[in-house]
């Protein structure tokens, strides 16, 4: 994975931790409906495990090429 590949990873990440937060703060404030709170509390359970996975590989991963 090139050295831009991996920012636009990160990029991704860290919009999908930002997302996450919002669908937990509307699932466990907003919404009065069981069924919508669940899902989209799953939602933002899933972008937040992946965007873990994903910085966990980034910072494992180290920098590529050589200057």
């Amino acid at each position: 994975m090139s050295s831009l590949d991996k920012m636009w990873l990160s990029f991704y990440a860290m919009g999908f931790m930002m997302v996450s937060m919002g669908l937990i703060h509307v699932s466990r404030t907003k919404l009065t409906n069981k069924f919508l709170k669940i899902v989209f509390a799953v939602i933002a359970y899933g972008l937040l495990i992946f965007s873990f996975f994903a910085m966990i590989y980034l910072v494992f991963n180290g920098p590529t090429g050589g200057a």
